[in-house]
């Protein structure tokens, strides 16, 4: 992946505050534990739930049941937001990331997101891998998602920040 562009947006910055670097913000997105993704319904309505990803191959990756909410907005409008951070206003950063949601079903790719999800979790999640994706416990055909980021804004906290990352189309 190309390093993106970043800009702080001094607007929203404490003055003299300094960018949040890409470094920093990926890491943040490696590490979290837990991810909202806001998709849109069929009747342009906002729907956000909240799930598990990981970040491999610089893309987050996130899967769902194909009744869910969620796969049914993606069938109609692959855009997604996938937000993460820190619930206190005085600290911590908040990564939130938009782009387009594609489909896995590729065998080896699949085979390296389920063994991410289980280090990532020491094991707590266990996905097999089957024709057309994971399968879970008593769920067969979890559908797994990659969302490689058009832009990804970073806000810190404490030191406050507005910081853009935006990628290379």
């Amino acid at each position: 992946m190309t390093d993106p562009v970043t800009r702080l947006d001094e607007r929203f910055s404490d003055p003299g505050a300094q960018a949040t670097s890409w470094t920093t913000t990926r890491e943040a997105l490696e590490n979290a534990q837990l991810f909202w993704i806001t998709t849109v319904r069929p009747d342009g309505r906002p729907h956000v739930t909240p799930l598990v990803a990981v970040w491999l191959d610089d893309a987050l990756h996130f899967c769902t049941g194909p009744g869910e909410q969620k796969t049914r907005n993606l069938a109609g409008n692959p855009q997604v937001v996938l937000t993460t951070g820190c619930n206190r206003w005085d600290e911590g950063l908040d990564v939130m990331v938009e782009g387009t949601a594609q489909r896995v079903t590729d065998r080896a790719t699949l085979e390296r997101l389920a063994t991410a999800w289980a280090a990532k979790w020491d094991g707590q999640w266990q996905y097999q891998v089957t024709e057309t994706g994971f399968s879970h416990n008593s769920a067969d055909d979890v559908q797994v998602f990659t969302v490689r980021p058009a832009k990804a804004l970073a806000f810190g906290k404490g030191d406050f920040t507005h910081t853009t990352h935006r990628f290379p189309t």
